[in-house]
């Protein structure tokens, strides 16, 4: 929605059962210091929060903030004509399983037809970098280009989501969605691995991701200009991935999308 202040924020922290003594005392530590990090980067501090024991490590917070309606931006007014802007590249689960695929024989003979250990380990650290990036830049961009609504891609994936917003709309319209932008060497991973569980469903839209980009609608004539300022600002691309056409408050996917691989080439020494 556009918000760029955060007011307050607290920290869940569950600390795994089956580590020890020892490996907690490393990994909370790290943990927690990359969460106090990523809030001090979005201009807040944590206050609070709330720390449990857990079969496996996770960390989240919940953030909070008092805002007038001029500095937030409803989700709900896109317009016949608009394009569809996704500010990250998808592939973040994808890239994080075949990583830990490397040391499973038997499931890494499933894609090492497909993918090298050196293409799994770049698009694991590429899926790294992506979900560490914070939101802000492009929630404020989205004041200047007038953005017609937006929401996160996260765990329903990217036509979960697209229809999530899709739903809410005022006016009668549809999303629909030709181009993917999927990080390196993982659309051949997913087609790899079919239905399986965490592998699959990346090029249908329905693979789950995290901390993934923001999806907006924009103005047609502007979408270009919301492009390269944020790849101005941040170093990273955004991609005009769809249209607002008439439609009946629903998203697609066609049926054979460009896959656009991020980044189309390898640079010596660089990630993007």
């Amino acid at each position: 929605m556009g918000v760029l202040e955060c007011d307050n924020m607290l920290m869940l922290l569950a600390c795994s059962q089956k580590m020890a003594d020892k490996e907690r005392d490393v990994v909370v530590p790290l943990m927690i210091r990359g969460f106090k990090d990523a809030a001090e980067e979005a201009g807040t501090s944590v206050n609070g929060g709330q720390t449990v024991i857990n079969p496996w490590m996770t960390i989240g917070g919940v953030a909070t903030t008092v805002c007038q309606p001029n500095e937030f931006i409803m989700p709900d007014n896109a317009v016949l004509g608009d394009v569809l802007v996704l500010t990250k590249p998808l592939g973040t689960q994808i890239a994080v399983n075949a990583y830990q695929w490397l040391d499973q024989p038997d499931r890494w003979n499933r894609i090492k037809l497909v993918v090298s250990e050196d293409d799994v380990r770049k698009a694991y650290q590429r899926a790294m970098f992506s979900m560490a990036r914070l939101n802000k830049i492009g929630a404020r961009l989205m004041h200047k280009y007038n953005a017609h609504g937006a929401t996160d891609i996260t765990g329903y994936g990217l036509l979960g989501h697209a229809n999530n917003l899709a739903r809410i709309q005022k006016n009668e319209v549809g999303f629909v969605i030709h181009n993917l932008p999927v990080v390196a060497k993982m659309a051949a991973v997913a087609k790899a691995c079919g239905n399986i569980p965490g592998m699959g469903g990346l090029l249908q839209g329905t693979s789950a991701e995290t901390s993934g980009g923001l999806l907006i609608c924009l103005p047609r004539e502007q979408a270009a200009a919301f492009c390269k300022d944020i790849e101005k600002s941040e170093g990273y691309q955004s991609w005009i991935i769809g249209i607002v056409e008439k439609g009946s408050r629903s998203a697609r996917i066609i049926d054979k999308p460009r896959v656009i691989e991020v980044p189309a080439k390898d640079k010596e020494g660089e990630l993007w």
